[in-house]
């Protein structure tokens, strides 16, 4: 064989040696740019689970305290009804209790010796001037 040939195989291998273990250096490379980045990609899922499972337990907290002030403004909403029935009837007595003419007539009796006149007296307690004129004229029990 040729020294000249031998010399050309020599140096072709070497070179495509070097060539082999540039494009090796080089796939390490991106192969620990890749890892890296899994790594990465890894963590932030790990950080994206942690948030969902924060916001979970939020949101069981925000219904559970949603759910505890509906049943409270549900018993609030039953008092209030309760509440405006017991006005509506004291309001009614008092009602009652202001037409009836006893009240009146004290009512009446009672603004004249303060030294309302009759006319004042009619226009508080509904009644005609007439009515509390005839009021007053009346002895006293």
């Amino acid at each position: 064989m040729n020294p000249q040939i031998s010399y050309w195989i020599l140096t072709a291998s070497t070179l495509m040696e070097i060539l082999l273990i540039g494009l090796a250096f080089f796939f390490y490379g991106k192969l620990k740019k890749s890892e890296l980045l899994v790594r990465s990609l890894q963590d932030r899922q790990e950080e994206f689970l942690q948030k969902l499972d924060m916001n979970a337990r939020l949101e069981k907290e925000i219904i559970g305290t949603f759910t505890k002030r509906q049943e409270e403004l549900t018993a609030l909403e039953e008092k209030l009804h309760y509440r405006a029935l017991e006005m509506r009837r004291l309001l009614e007595q008092a009602e009652n209790f202001t037409k009836s003419p006893q009240f009146l007539r004290q009512t009446i009796l009672s603004g004249f010796k303060r030294g309302q006149s009759a006319e004042a007296l009619a226009q508080a307690t509904g009644l005609s001037v007439d009515e509390v004129e005839l009021i007053l004229d009346q002895p006293k029990n």
